[in-house]
C-alpha cells in the first residue's frame, strides 16, 4: 500500500489523466450500446415461471408490452355520441403513431392486427385487463357508463421500448382530456415516461455532504477531494453497469442503487483518508509523507471495510437468482472502483493541492506555534467519559431503542408493490385508480374492481379433446370460487395444445387476499377439479401477482442461509482481525439489530403509509421481496465499516495497556467524531435520494439512512462501548489453542519508533502477521 501510494504520488498527473481516460471511455461505450436492463423477476422452476415460459411458446404473437388508455366522465356516459366521437378520433391517432401494433377499445379495433388481449409482460394499470375479453366492447365499459378503457398494444417489449415514441402515445391521448372528459394512462411501457430522474437527488446528497465536509475540514480544497473522488468512481461504474446490462440480467434500478451506495461509501471512505491525511500535516510532516502514510494505514482499513462491503454484496449469488445476480455484481463494482479511487485517484490529487488540505487558520497556527501533540477534547471526550460511568443505564436505553424500532418488521409483507402505489398525480396512478374505481370522488359501481389491474393467468397444457373439455368446464367451477370477481372464457393457441383463462380477484393485486387466492386455486380448487374421476388437465396459475408471490416465496426459502453465511464470513474476517470471539459475536447482534431496526423504519412509511404520500412516495403497499436481500448486503457491509474503524483503535490501545477501560475510552473519544461526520454524509446521500421519484430506491434510501443514523448514533457510540465496559477483559478473549492456529491479520501497520525504526515482528515459533 505504501509503494502504491507514493508512486500515485510522484505521478499525480498521470493518475489523473488514466481515470479520465477510464470514465470517458466507458461512458462513451455505454453511450454507443445504449441500456438492456430488465426487470424480470420470474423464477425458473416456479409455478408462475412455467406459465409464463408456456404462454411465450404457445402465443409468440403476444410478446409486445400491452397498456391502457382510460377515460372517465362525470356527467352522462362514456357511450354518448360527444364522448364516442373524441375518444374513437383519438384512438385511431394513437394507433397511427409509431411503435403502436394496434389500440382495442370498445368502439372498435385500431391498427393492423386485428386481434385483442395480447399480453404485456408485467402490465400495471389494467393493461392486462382485456386478456379475458370474449371481442365485445361492453366489457371494456364499467357498469356505471362512466368509465372505459383501451388496450394499445406496442410492438415490442417494455424493456425495447422507444421512451420518445410512448410520450408521444401519452401527449396523444391526454389531449382528449377536457370539457369533463378524463384521460389517464397505464401499464409498464406508459411508466416508462415516469421514470426517476436521479439529478436532484444527486445534487442534493453531494450539496449536503460538501456542507458537512467544509464543517469538518474548513478548507474547500480538502471538502472537494472526497466528493471528486466519489463521483470520478461512481461515474465509471454506472457506465460499466450499462455495459454490464448486455451481458446479464441487470434490474434498470441497479444504477441508481450503484450511486446511492458509492457516494455513501465513496465519500466516506475518501474521508477516512483526507481526515488521517490533514493529521499528519498538523504533525508537521511533509505533504508526501503525510499522503503516503495517510494511504497507508487508513487506506488498509479502506480496503478492509470496502472488501467486507462487497463479500456481503456478492452473498447474493448463492441465492441463484439470475435478477439478483446482475445487482450484486453492479453494486459490487461501484464499491470496488470507489475503493480503487480512494487509495490511486485521492492521494495523487492530495499531492495536487498540497498543504491546502489544511484551513488557513490551521496553516497560520502551524506556521507560527509549529507542530503539536493532538489529544481528545470537546464532546467526543466528555461523551466518552459519560459512557464509561453510566454503562449499564445507557446501555438499557440503547438497546430499547432498537427494539421499539424493531416491532414493525414482524408485521413485514413482501409482495408486488404496484402502480396503485405511484404517487397521487402521475398518469398511471390515475389511471390505475379510475379502473379499479378507487379514484378521488370514486362511486359505487364505478371502475372495474380492484382486482382488475392484476389478473390471474390460468394456463393449461391439453394432450387431447378430454383435456379441452374439461379445460372448457373449468371457468364455472372458477366463478363459485371465493375471492374471484370476473372469470373469462377460455382461449386456444392455433392447435388448441394451451389453453389460458383469466381471473380477476376481487382484491387489489398487493393485498394479501390476493395472494391467499393464488395459494387456493393451486392447493385446493385446480387439484379438486380433476377429482371426479376423469384426469384434469395440468393447469399452472400465473401473472404479475403469482410471479411476485413464487419469488418472494424462494427469497424468504433462501434467507436464513443468505444471512447466515454472510454473519459467519465477516465473523470470521473480525475473528482474524482482532483475535477476539467477543468482537464477532457483538458485531453479528449488532448488525442484525440495526437491519431489524432499519426494516420496522420501512414497513411503517412504506407498508402502513405513514408519511408515504407526504414524501411523494404513493399509497401504503407491500415491500418489495428483493428488499431484505439486498439490504442486508448493503447494512451489513456498512455497518463492518464502522465496526473496524471503532474498534481498530481500541484493539490498539488494549495492545497496549491490556487496560479495557482506557481502550475502550480512548476508542471511542478518538474515532467518535470521524465516525459521526461519515455518518451524517452517508445520511445525507441515501435520504436525498427519497426524492428521486422511484419507490424502490426510496425505500433504500430511507431504509439505508435510518440503519446508518442507528448504527453510527445508537450502536457504535453508545451500545458497544457500553457492552464493552460491562464485560471488561472478556471483550479480548481467546482460547489459546484457537490463538495458536489462526494466522495474525493486522488491519494497521504497526507504529513506528522514534526514527523510523518499527516494533519487532512475530518472534520465533508465532504465526506470521498477513498486513491487508
Amino acid at each position: 500500500m505504501t509503494a502504491l501510494a507514493r508512486w500515485c504520488l510522484r505521478r499525480r498527473i498521470v493518475v489523473i489523466v488514466l481515470w479520465l481516460a477510464a470514465f470517458a471511455g466507458v461512458a462513451v461505450a455505454a453511450g454507443m450500446t445504449g441500456a438492456a436492463y430488465s426487470n424480470n423477476y420470474e423464477v425458473p422452476g416456479t409455478e408462475s415461471g412455467q406459465a409464463s415460459a408456456r404462454m411465450a411458446k404457445a402465443f409468440p404473437d403476444r410478446s409486445g408490452d400491452g397498456d391502457t388508455i382510460v377515460w372517465h366522465t362525470d356527467s352522462g356516459t362514456v357511450r354518448s355520441g360527444a364522448v364516442e366521437k373524441t375518444m374513437r378520433h383519438t384512438l385511431e391517432k394513437v394507433a397511427g403513431l409509431p411503435g403502436v401494433s394496434e389500440v382495442q377499445g370498445p368502439y372498435g379495433a385500431h391498427g393492423t392486427h386485428g386481434k385483442q388481449g395480447k399480453h404485456g409482460k408485467h402490465g400495471d394499470g389494467g393493461s392486462e385487463g382485456s386478456k379475458g375479453s370474449d371481442g365485445s366492447g361492453a366489457r371494456q365499459i364499467s357498469k356505471d357508463g362512466r368509465t372505459a378503457y383501451a388496450s394499445v398494444i406496442f410492438d415490442r417489449p417494455t424493456d425495447d421500448l422507444d421512451v420518445a415514441q410512448v410520450r408521444k402515445v401519452v401527449d396523444t391521448a391526454q389531449r382528449a382530456s377536457g370539457h369533463g372528459l378524463q384521460v389517464e394512462l397505464g401499464g409498464a411501457g406508459i411508466a416508462l415516461t415516469e421514470a426517476p430522474r436521479a439529478q436532484l437527488a444527486e445534487i442534493i446528497g453531494l450539496g449536503a455532504a460538501a456542507v458537512v465536509l467544509f464543517l469538518a475540514f474548513g478548507s474547500l480544497a480538502a471538502t472537494f477531494l472526497p466528493i471528486i473522488t466519489a463521483l470520478a468512481a461512481v461515474g465509471t461504474a454506472s457506465a460499466g453497469i450499462t455495459l454490464l446490462s448486455h451481458a446479464m440480467t441487470v434490474a434498470d434500478f441497479a444504477p441508481m442503487l450503484g450511486m446511492l451506495i458509492g457516494l455513501g461509501v465513496g465519500i466516506d471512505y475518501a474521508l477516512f483518508i483526507v481526515t488521517r491525511h490533514r493529521k499528519g500535516l498538523r504533525e508537521g510532516l511533509p505533504v508526501h509523507e503525510a499522503a503516503t502514510r495517510a494511504v497507508a494505514v487508513s487506506g488498509r482499513a479502506v480496503v478492509f471495510a470496502g472488501a467486507t462491503v462487497c463479500i456481503a454484496l456478492l452473498g447474493m449469488l448463492i441465492l441463484r437468482l439470475s435478477f439478483l445476480n446482475g445487482v450484486a455484481l453492479a453494486a459490487s463494482l461501484t464499491v470496488v472502483l470507489t475503493v480503487a479511487a480512494a487509495v490511486t485517484l485521492l492521494p495523487a490529487l492530495l499531492g495536487l493541492i498540497g498543504i491546502r488540505a489544511l484551513s488557513r487558520r490551521e496553516r497560520r497556527r502551524l506556521a507560527e506555534h509549529g507542530p503539536r501533540p493532538e489529544r481528545p477534547t470537546g464532546i467526543a471526550a466528555r461523551w466518552s467519559g459519560f459512557v464509561e460511568r453510566h454503562p449499564k443505564l445507557l446501555g438499557t436505553v440503547a438497546a430499547a431503542v432498537m427494539l421499539v424500532l424493531a416491532l414493525p418488521t414482524f408485521g413485514l409483507h413482501l409482495g408486488t408493490s404496484d402502480q396503485g402505489n405511484n404517487p397521487a398525480t402521475s398518469t398511471t396512478r390515475k389511471a390505475y385508480d379510475l379502473l379499479a374505481g378507487d379514484g378521488p370522488g370514486a362511486r359505487h359501481g364505478s371502475g372495474f374492481g380492484p382486482g382488475f389491474n392484476g389478473p390471474l393467468t390460468l394456463v393449461g397444457t391439453l394432450n387431447g379433446p378430454q383435456d379441452r373439455l374439461a379445460f372448457s368446464e373449468l371457468p364455472q367451477r372458477l366463478r363459485d370460487t371465493p375471492g374471484v370477481a370476473q372469470v373469462s372464457s377460455p382461449a386456444f393457441d392455433g392447435n388448441h395444445s394451451t389453453g389460458t383463462i383469466t381471473v380477476v380477484p376481487t382484491s387489489s393485486p398487493q393485498s394479501r387476499q390476493t395472494s391467499d387466492l393464488v395459494e387456493r386455486l393451486r392447493t385446493e380448487v385446480l387439484p379438486e377439479a380433476g377429482a371426479g374421476g376423469t384426469a384434469a388437465p395440468q393447469v399452472q396459475v400465473g401473472g404479475i401477482t403469482a410471479s411476485y408471490d413464487d419469488f418472494a416465496s424462494v427469497i424468504v426459502g433462501k434467507l436464513p442461509l443468505f444471512i447466515g453465511v454472510v454473519i459467519a464470513l465477516g465473523s470470521v474476517l473480525l475473528l482474524l482481525a482482532f483475535r477476539s470471539i467477543g468482537i464477532p459475536l457483538k458485531a453479528a447482534l449488532m448488525n442484525i439489530a440495526a437491519v431489524a431496526s432499519s426494516f420496522g423504519i420501512v414497513v411503517a412509511v412504506f407498508q402502513w403509509g405513514w408519511g408515504s404520500e407526504l414524501l411523494g412516495l404513493g399509497s401504503a403497499g407491500p415491500v418489495e421481496p428483493f428488499l431484505p436481500v439486498i439490504m442486508v448486503s448493503v447494512l451489513f457491509g456498512l455497518s463492518m465499516d464502522y465496526q473496524v474503524f471503532l474498534v481498530s483503535r481500541m484493539y490498539e490501545e488494549w495492545q497496549l495497556t491490556h487496560n479495557n477501560r482506557r481502550a475502550v475510552r480512548v476508542g471511542l473519544a478518538e474515532t467518535s467524531r470521524v465516525i459521526n461526520s461519515a455518518a451524517v454524509i452517508m445520511i445525507a446521500v441515501f435520504g436525498a435520494f427519497i426524492l428521486s421519484g422511484d419507490r424502490i430506491i426510496a425505500m433504500f434510501g430511507i431504509g439505508l439512512a435510518g440503519a446508518v443514523a442507528l448504527d453510527a448514533f445508537v450502536l457504535r457510540t453508545l451500545l458497544v462501548p457500553a457492552l464493552m465496559h460491562l464485560l471488561g477483559g472478556a471483550n479480548w478473549w481467546l482460547p489459546s489453542w484457537l490463538d495458536r492456529w489462526l494466522p495474525r491479520i493486522s488491519i494497521e501497520p504497526p507504529p513506528e519508533q522514534p526514527g523510523g525504526v518499527r516494533l519487532p515482528g512475530p518472534q520465533e515459533g508465532e504465526k506470521p502477521i498477513v498486513r491487508v
